[in-house]
């Protein structure tokens, strides 16, 4: 099978295709400011190995310094324009290769090809301050092509400038009990889904974090949108093979187009 997907929690997953793995938003805290791990298990140390990550904006729990510092030297980063002048402390971690790209970029890394697409979310790095940086996703093509849709509001122009792709990794949830512009939740990615119609989907962003002190607020949108996606999916792209991971599982999908 060409491509498996490994679902770390959060927005985390490796695509290994072609002998090559990609890490998307590495985030392997325990606890991040307000926000703390309720489900899952930390990833452990082999998910940090890989030899392409991808980071698709600079909000702290998608590019995550510590860790990205355990990366191994050497290791492809891949970060949105303007990532290093708007986190200035990227610069410290020296033993990366750091790459910044914008929309319609490719990156090449040994037989895959990282391409760089757009998003519609706030990349910035803090709530205020001048919008530096891009929020963006990635297409991995290898013997498959797998969309990283990153954290994104549903777009008009999403399946044209994406193109065809096999697997579709997209967020359907959040870390608190209220999403804001420029997220899916489980009925827009699941509109989503059936605009880009590749053959298997995995649902990612959803029950991993939440606000410490908030367990009685809202808590279904902490449980509930992988298998509220699932079940829109099957109504609206009942074509599409819908992987729901456990946290730390892997998925073969199915044969590429």
């Amino acid at each position: 099978m060409p491509v498996e997907i490994t679902w770390w929690g959060h927005a985390t997953c490796t695509v290994e295709d072609s002998g090559v793995r990609v890490l998307t938003d590495p985030l392997f805290a325990r606890r991040l400011a307000h926000l703390r791990r309720r489900r899952g298990e930390l990833p452990p140390p082999e998910a940090a190995v890989a030899e392409a990550v991808v980071v698709s904006h600079l909000h702290a729990d998608h590019l995550h310094l510590p860790s990205l510092a355990r990366l191994a030297p050497g290791t492809r980063l891949i970060v949105p324009r303007g990532a290093r002048q708007a986190v200035p402390r990227l610069g410290k971690l020296t033993g990366l290769r750091v790459t910044e790209v914008a929309p319609g970029d490719e990156v090449r890394v040994a037989d895959v090809v990282v391409r760089a697409v757009s998003a519609r979310h706030d990349g910035r790095r803090l709530p205020v301050g001048p919008h530096r940086s891009p929020a963006l996703g990635f297409v991995v093509s290898g013997e498959a092509r797998t969309y990283f849709a990153g954290d994104t509001g549903l777009f008009e122009s999403m399946a044209d400038e994406v193109g065809p792709v096999d697997v579709a990794l997209l967020p359907v949830g959040g870390w608190g009990p209220y999403l804001g512009h420029g997220h899916l939740d489980a009925a827009r990615a699941a509109q989503a889904l059936a605009r880009l119609a590749p053959r298997s989907a995995v649902p990612v962003h959803y029950g991993t974090y939440w606000p410490i002190g908030m367990d009685a607020v809202r808590p279904h949108e902490f449980h509930a949108p992988g298998e509220e996606f699932v079940r829109l999916a099957a109504r609206l792209a009942p074509a599409v093979a819908v992987h729901r991971l456990a946290h730390g599982e892997s998925v073969r999908p199915g044969a590429v187009r």
